[in-house]
């Protein structure tokens, strides 16, 4: 998998200093500054802890099984158009050398609803997808289906009965692919979840393997 992250630090240098420091106890593979500058951190091959408590899928230890990008960003702002080309020539690389599918280029909100936020409601998830480096989801037929198995078949992970987990995971979703939605679940929040589902077993197929 590929794990997202914006780093809530207010510039690339506080954030590169706080990656380096080991008494943070943080890390991540590559860092991409806000005028494109690429810098690689951590071998691929090892693990990074970037991901934090969480799981995607059937992935529980999501740091063992993730390469992690952070993008210099303070939180909730736009990411300028010379940070987001980097990342996509950055990730066309990384999905090409180890074989990850669309579906697992995810953020750190996928994998910690409700704890974390990041990459945030003004990443553009749609333009990666355009390139085949994530998913945007369809519509598709969600009749008979419920929001919890939905949900769960398209990686999201938390436990039974949780009603405020449950919240959380919706909230998360639609950060990322519906951001203006508000109130209770909605047939579009179903019918895209239904089309996300739908793609999750040929995820799982093809990415058995770490990361």
């Amino acid at each position: 998998m590929v794990v997202l992250h914006y780093t809530a630090m207010p510039s690339t240098g506080a954030a590169l200093a706080r990656l380096c420091d080991p008494a943070t106890e943080v890390s991540c593979h590559y860092l991409v500054s806000e005028s494109g500058t690429v810098l690689h951190l951590v071998a691929e091959e090892d693990r990074a802890w970037h991901a934090g408590a969480g799981a995607w899928g059937e992935v529980s230890d999501v740091n063992s099984r993730s390469i992690g990008i952070e993008l210099a960003n303070p939180g909730g702002a736009p990411f300028p158009a010379p940070q987001m080309t980097a990342l996509e020539a950055l990730l066309a690389g990384v999905v090409a050398r180890w074989g990850i599918v669309p579906e697992r280029v995810i953020g750190h909100s996928d994998v910690a609803p409700g704890r974390k936020s990041d990459p945030g409601p003004k990443f553009d998830w749609r333009r990666l997808a355009c390139q085949g480096l994530s998913v945007w989801p369809g519509a598709r037929d969600a009749a008979g289906a419920s929001f919890a198995a939905l949900a769960r078949r398209a990686g999201y992970v938390w436990t039974a009965g949780d009603v405020t987990a449950e919240a959380a995971v919706l909230a998360a979703f639609r950060q990322r692919f519906r951001p203006a939605a508000r109130g209770p679940l909605a047939i579009e929040d179903m019918e895209r979840l239904a089309d996300l589902a739908a793609r999750w077993p040929v995820a799982l197929d093809r990415n058995s393997a770490s990361p």
